[in-house]
């Protein structure tokens, strides 16, 4: 069973439960630094290694007309300076293979590969050349056992710090549906495991030009989810006021509501890790 070191934490399928967490996209510095500094208190508190995700664009939105977000440049100085005043490890995503390099040089901690290009092989070898770990999301069409071929590719390239997400699979139109069977068929390549509890409820263009998705359900499969004693981390997207969110605010947890959350969640994990 694999594990690795990100800055201070340690990621493994064995290992104590972490946390990838943050707003879907970057909206301002001090927006990334109030939502960090209350998510590494919260994460301090219950004793979890913390990553901080958001995203500096988000291009694979449902239309054309929705924010994208701030760009790279921009995006990766406000989380270079995020990681600097805050001390914690930073993941952002990346759609195009010159962005790896740019990540890598502005000091990103792990790259993540959206799941609509998770078979993209030259996205994947820019990624592993850059050294750092990376987040695989399985893709929407892809069979959990997909995703081997998928980590060979970048281990090939003499990267293997990688992590595997499950985010749902394609269920009819506009609907996504979570088989837990994923988690353990995954977890057999020996690679850590990410639950993205929040993606997985999501309703995919679910309200005509934007997507839909139902946060009330994000407990219930984030539960189910560490139950199965195999999963590393759990994303999960969060937002003081997700309403009112510029991307994926149905589906985001309220940041008043994730700590409650996480003791559950946590405290599930414990007791299925210390049975098995």
């Amino acid at each position: 069973m694999k594990s690795f070191r990100i800055q201070d934490v340690v990621i493994g399928n064995d290992q104590p439960l972490m946390l990838i967490a943050g707003p879907c996209q970057i909206e301002s510095q001090q927006h990334a630094i109030d939502i960090c500094g209350q998510l590494k208190e919260i994460c301090r508190d219950l004793g979890m290694g913390l990553i901080y995700k958001s995203s500096f664009d988000k291009a694979n939105r449902t239309s054309g007309s929705t924010q994208r977000g701030v760009g790279i440049d921009k995006g990766l100085a406000i989380l270079n300076n995020v990681k600097n005043m805050l001390d914690v490890p930073i993941l952002t995503d990346i759609h195009e293979s010159y962005q790896a390099k740019l990540c890598a040089d502005a000091d990103i901690d792990v790259l993540q590969i959206p799941a609509f290009l998770c078979r993209q092989t030259d996205l994947l070898l820019a990624a592993a050349a850059t050294g750092l770990a990376i987040n695989i999301k399985k893709g929407q069409f892809l069979a959990p056992w997909d995703m081997k071929n998928v980590a060979e590719k970048i281990a090939a390239a003499g990267n293997d710090r990688i992590m595997l997400c499950e985010r749902g699979t394609t269920h009819g139109y506009n609907t996504l549906v979570v088989d837990m069977q994923s988690l353990p068929i995954m977890a057999e390549t020996g690679y850590p495991i990410v639950f993205d509890a929040t993606h997985s409820v999501q309703r995919p263009g679910g309200q005509g030009n934007s997507s839909g998705g139902n946060r009330l359900m994000v407990p219930y499969l984030a539960r189910a989810a560490v139950a199965t004693g195999c999963v590393a981390a759990v994303f999960i997207e969060t937002h003081k006021d997700p309403d009112n969110a510029p991307s994926d605010g149905p589906n985001m947890v309220k940041l008043s509501e994730l700590k409650n959350m996480l003791i559950q969640i946590q405290t599930i994990d414990q007791v299925t890790k210390d049975m098995l």
